[in-house]
């Protein structure tokens, strides 16, 4: 006899063992995972930071990839670029890391060097930003206290 005919797993510790948890329904288990807190985002929009050291440079350029907004980088010859920054590659130098941007106004996607950035501003609205979850969320729960099922709220249009 193994001892699962009594309900044992050789497997499992014995401390883990003998513990009877109720099945849960698939409501149950999504209304527990819908109540999950979620986690302040930093308010990055209008902000021009200084970049005084090798490392702002880079704590910037990792706060401006997970920006949901457009910056614009002004290189140190002047030229200044307003896009989407969607890479970055990071060497052990400033020279060899580059990012690169999706610009707002053409197709362009120009890689700028570390090493040739002045400043950086977070000029775009943060997508990411606001209460836009908070009231998906009221709608949803809203729609579903009224019974509704296969409920569907579509996100608010960007601009």
């Amino acid at each position: 006899m193994s001892g699962r005919e009594h309900g044992h797993d050789p497997v499992m510790h014995h401390s883990a063992q003998g513990i009877a948890v109720p099945p849960r329904t698939s409501d149950e288990l999504t209304d527990e995972l819908e109540v999950v807190p979620g986690f302040e985002r930093e308010n990055l929009q209008g902000w021009i930071p200084q970049l005084a050291t090798e490392a702002d440079v880079r704590a910037v350029i990792e706060k401006a990839f997970d920006y949901r907004g457009d910056v614009t980088i002004t290189r140190k010859d002047g030229a200044a670029f307003t896009g989407y920054l969607f890479d970055r590659r990071a060497s052990s130098t400033l020279a060899d890391s580059v990012v690169r941007l999706m610009l707002a106004t053409s197709s362009e996607r120009p890689a700028i060097p570390y090493s040739e950035i002045a400043a950086i501003a977070f000029t775009g609205r943060d997508t990411a930003a606001g209460k836009s979850y908070d009231a998906w969320v009221k709608k949803y729960w809203e729609k579903r206290a009224a019974g509704e099922k296969n409920i569907s709220i579509e996100p608010e249009a960007l601009e």
